[in-house]
């Protein structure tokens, strides 16, 4: 039996979003529950039993594809739905099928900027006079073209450029005055929400938040208004935020420098070459136009996934966001990713100078979610760096003293297509980054030849059911696991099965992926050079 729900009846009135931010300064701010961590969750899941979900609330025989209620909206909304009743609480996750994949050389960064742009509100929130602050952004749009044009002139026309600057300062000044700042998240607080946030990474973009169930109808208003009404407000100055953004975790960063460094040099062709925060000059120079059409390309309701997990009645649910979204006009399908990145023939090494400490990135080209081979890299990744028990840290940090530290992890930058199984490692000094490379190399070299011992193999899937304890067990962890599954393999009952298909892997099977794939022409490295004071490198 199904304990019903203690959240307040949905209602369905569709001008609910002017009459809620009306009622929001006269309603008192529901006390907020403990926060729960925030991840995505990469690869690993498996079908589990009611344990998870707390005594007497279902079932003993029920499993989670029986717990999972899926909805799809005739505009291609996909809603995947859990009923857990120990607490008047939803976690919400929406996610889209895009990010710096879906980007090309000009408009790098988009994405991630079009996310900062979705908390400054639409044509209902986050302005004290649309019509009137509409007329000055088209006006500030067409003048921002106008200067890029000019700029981009053999001999553009300083003393024309200066007055039209001074212009679009002045009009930027009188439009940014009726923004309302930060109206979009102060709604939430009001309401009792916590957890609101959002994230963009090379394929998925995500918006999240956990509130009180009888709040739900609230969510529902507004993020249906955020997704058919965007307003790109306060553009020109975000993209200054973005480029402070960039220096900070890039520019002036010893591992953002890295990563940037490492991913253009193992991706040529494939857009996974793309920084997910954009180049300096596609994010200096992108046009409202640009990010617009963007956003009409990737943004529709058939290119979402919408999960809600907590103290819900999915009927009600299932009207609710029938009521709110359902009304948003599907968009054509997005522009397929047809490029494949070519075959790696020789191995590929660069080095990058900072005034850091040295560390390695060693990388293997495998393939992406659905291949055999990624879960056989799972597995490897588990044996190789889970753990103080594992080869590489027994070996590597314990009994040579090469390392502070040496880790793996698998599907990088991102999961839907071949990516890359990463070793990433710090030598402790006075040893070389040159040394610690022909140790990790002694340990890939061992699992190609050397027997696996059961032990091995049993103790992956003892973490793997850990893992999955703790990250099912929040509704948040859930909703995340739904809709990552959903977007990237296509089908959240994906990640039903990945237990399975890991436990049945075999001595043999690591032995052969690791003879295809982890040999040196299909290799890229990335070394850290510190640098001396006199500009040096050591």
């Amino acid at each position: 039996m199904h304990s019903e729900p203690s959240n307040t009846p949905i209602t369905h009135d569709r001008s609910m979003l002017c009459t809620l931010i009306v009622e929001k300064s006269q309603n008192p701010p529901i006390p907020h529950f403990a926060k729960k961590g925030l991840r995505t969750y990469c690869a690993i899941a498996f079908s589990v039993f009611v344990g998870l979900w707390g005594p007497n609330t279902f079932a003993q025989s029920e499993t989670l594809a029986d717990r999972v209620i899926e909805h799809r909206l005739d505009n291609g909304l996909t809603l995947l739905m859990v009923e857990r009743h120990q607490a008047p609480i939803v976690s919400i996750n929406l996610t889209f099928r895009v990010g710096s994949v879906n980007e090309h050389v000009g408009i790098t960064g988009v994405a991630h900027l079009y996310e900062h742009m979705a908390f400054k509100g639409s044509k209902t929130l986050g302005t004290s006079d649309y019509e009137t602050e509409r007329v000055l952004l088209d006006k500030l749009d067409q003048l921002d073209q106008e200067i890029l044009r000019e700029r981009k002139n053999a001999t553009p026309d300083n003393e024309k450029l200066k007055t039209m600057q001074q212009q679009f300062t002045e009009l930027e000044t009188k439009a940014n005055a009726l923004a309302v700042q930060n109206e979009f998240g102060l709604l939430y607080d009001s309401h009792g929400a916590i957890g609101l946030n959002a994230s963009t990474s090379s394929e998925l973009t995500r918006y999240i938040v956990s509130l009180p169930a009888n709040r739900l109808p609230m969510w529902a208003a507004v993020e249906s208004d955020r997704m058919r009404n965007p307003v790109l407000r306060e553009f020109y100055k975000e993209k200054g935020v973005v480029l402070e953004e960039r220096r900070l975790r890039t520019d002036n960063s010893p591992s953002g420098r890295m990563f940037e460094a490492f991913t253009s040099t193992a991706f040529w062709a494939h857009p996974y070459h793309n920084p997910v925060i954009g180049w300096p000059t596609d994010i200096a120079n992108l046009t409202v136009s640009e990010t617009q059409a963007f956003f009409k390309d990737h943004y529709g309701p058939n290119n979402a996934v919408l999960a809600i997990v907590g103290d819900i009645h999915p009927p009600d649910v299932i009207a609710l966001i029938e009521a709110t979204f359902g009304p948003i006009p599907s968009q054509p399908p997005p522009p397929p990713l047809v490029t494949v990145e070519p075959p790696q023939n020789g191995e590929r090494r660069v080095n990058v100078q900072y005034n850091a400490e040295p560390f390695v990135l060693i990388g293997f080209h495998k393939p992406g979610v659905g291949h055999s081979d990624d879960d056989v890299f799972d597995v490897i990744d588990s044996i190789l760096s889970s753990g103080r028990t594992s080869r590489m840290h027994k070996q590597i940090v314990q009994k040579k003293q090469l390392a502070i530290r040496v880790g793996s992890f698998t599907g990088f930058p991102g999961n839907r297509f071949p990516n890359l199984f990463v070793i990433s490692a710090v030598p402790r000094a006075p040893h070389t980054t040159a040394e610690l490379e022909e140790a990790v190399y002694e340990e890939l070299d061992k699992l190609k030849t050397d027997p696996i011992e059961s032990r091995e193999l049993e103790k992956v899937i003892n973490n793997l059911d850990a893992y999955l304890v703790r990250s099912l067990q929040s509704n948040s962890g859930l909703a995340s696991q739904l809709t990552y599954f959903e977007a990237i393999a296509g089908d959240w009952n994906y990640l039903i099965e990945i237990r399975d298909r890991m436990a049945k892997i075999t001595q043999e099977d690591i032995q052969r992926a690791a003879n295809k794939y982890l040999v040196k022409k299909n290799r890229v490295v990335a070394t850290l050079i510190k640098k001396t004071k006199k500009g040096s490198a050591q």
